[in-house]
């Protein structure tokens, strides 16, 4: 490197943004991912070790990612070469391998590749790597957003370790944005800033997880939030809202607000009322809600007050919660939507509800009531000899499939549980009980 070189790398470092400022370049400032890089785990040994294999990270943006492939190469021995997907083509893969080839054989050093964005990479420039990655040739590190298993090559993810990231929690955002607000080395220590404990919080929870997102925002404030009497920069709840353009929504997600939003979601769907449960699921978002835990609670009313009225709204509900989980915010409220809306909308029946409520009272009242003989299994060795499946009446034998004998205990003979309501789907359940039983009558 020469003296121009050095200087560049210098100033840039002093200029670059404070999210790239602030990057951990040891394994103890990480913060954040314990799930992977705790002190007794397997990439965390690695990485100490400097005995990486492939890897790929996988997780929302911010999570850090880039930030394990730059403490990896703080750490190793090995050459460590960068290149981002969204710009680099198979050229630039040729001229790592050359080099690495080069490194290996004058050196004997490995050579760590890191390709972030790998996803963006085309099935011909993924499969290029192949025999490099499997002879050893280079070390991949890939970083993706996108789920891997769908997006990269499957030869690539056999030969690699998946390692998933997770938003980061809210308190170990807090404090990122301490250490960035009052650090004098890398963060904004020498601008005199305060930062309220409010705007912190508010900063921390509506960054969803995503460090670079809040330090991005703490260093927009104190750049351009003037100095107060006291010749300091506070950083209040007001300008952390400035700041991020969002406003704060009082929403404690372990508080009374966040129990009457819920409250509120599901008494709208409820209520078939589509626009106010279309709102509260809104309100929860905004304020950073789980989309799984809302995902859940679409299924249960699904269940709970539309049941067999459309046994649809399960279906749509359940298959709402697995495609969140897939997409991922801020898509994933198309499809929370979608599902609140249709459960809000369906004909409401929570008959299936109070049938197992008022059958688990029996069962805690009554216990374990004789099950009728014929009913009973008649497989097993010296069942037939005890009378067990003896008398019983093959219902697929009968017209309409259906034939009456005793099913419930006889000491809970023509007890009720289920009974179908007249709204949507269940009329048609009702009317068709109500046919094959009189018809069966009629049979006999």
């Amino acid at each position: 490197m020469d003296l121009f070189e050095y200087m560049r790398s210098a100033n840039m470092e002093k200029e670059s943004p404070l999210a790239a400022r602030m990057r951990p370049r040891t394994l103890d400032e990480v913060v954040g991912q314990e799930h992977i890089i705790g002190k007794d785990k397997l990439l965390y040994r690695a990485i100490q070790a400097d005995k990486i294999s492939s890897v790929i990270f996988y997780g929302p943006p911010g999570t850090g990612k880039t930030t394990l492939a730059k403490v990896i190469a703080n750490t190793t021995s090995a050459e460590f070469t960068q290149i981002n997907a969204t710009v680099a083509g198979k050229k630039d893969m040729e001229e790592v391998v050359a080099k690495a080839k080069d490194v290996q054989g004058m050196y004997g050093k490995r050579t760590i590749l890191f390709i972030d964005e790998i996803h963006r990479f085309n099935k011909s420039q993924q499969d290029y790597l192949l025999p490099f990655v499997e002879d050893g040739t280079v070390v991949l590190i890939g970083a993706t957003t996108e789920n891997p298993y769908f997006e990269v090559n499957g030869a690539l993810i056999s030969r690699s370790i998946i390692f998933e990231l997770k938003p980061i929690p809210a308190e170990a955002v807090k404090e990122l944005l301490r250490k960035a607000v009052y650090d004098t080395e890398r963060g904004m220590g020498s601008y005199g800033a305060e930062i309220d404990e409010a705007a912190l919080d508010f900063l921390a929870d509506i960054s969803g997880g995503d460090a670079r997102h809040a330090l991005n925002a703490i260093e927009l404030g104190i750049m351009t939030t003037e100095r107060s009497a006291d010749g300091k920069i506070h950083i209040t709840l007001d300008v952390a809202q400035e700041c991020i353009q969002k406003r704060a929504v009082r929403y404690d997600k372990n508080g009374d607000n966040h129990y009457d939003t819920i409250s509120a979601f599901i008494k709208s769907m409820r209520g078939s009322d589509p626009d106010a449960a279309v709102y509260y699921l809104a309100r929860m978002l905004y304020a950073g809600e789980s989309v799984t835990f809302v995902a859940r609670r679409i299924m249960i009313c699904a269940s709970e007050d539309v049941g067999n009225a459309d046994p649809m709204a399960l279906v749509v509900a359940t298959n709402a919660s697995m495609a969140v989980e897939r997409v991922g915010m801020p898509e994933a409220q198309i499809i929370l939507s979608q599902a609140a809306t249709y459960v809000a909308c369906a004909p409401k029946s929570n008959a299936s509800c109070v049938a197992i409520d008022t059958a688990m009272a029996e069962v805690a009242g009554s216990g374990n009531l004789p099950i009728p003989a014929h009913l009973q299994d008649a497989h097993y060795k010296g069942a037939a000899k005890l009378g067990h499946g003896i008398g019983y009446k093959y219902a697929h034998d009968y017209p309409n499939h259906y034939v009456e004998q005793q099913y419930l205990p006889y000491e809970l003979s023509g007890r009720e549980f289920y009974t179908p309501s007249g709204n949507g789907y269940e009329e048609k359940i009702k009317e068709h009980m109500k046919r094959i039983r009189e018809a069966a009558k009629e049979e006999q």
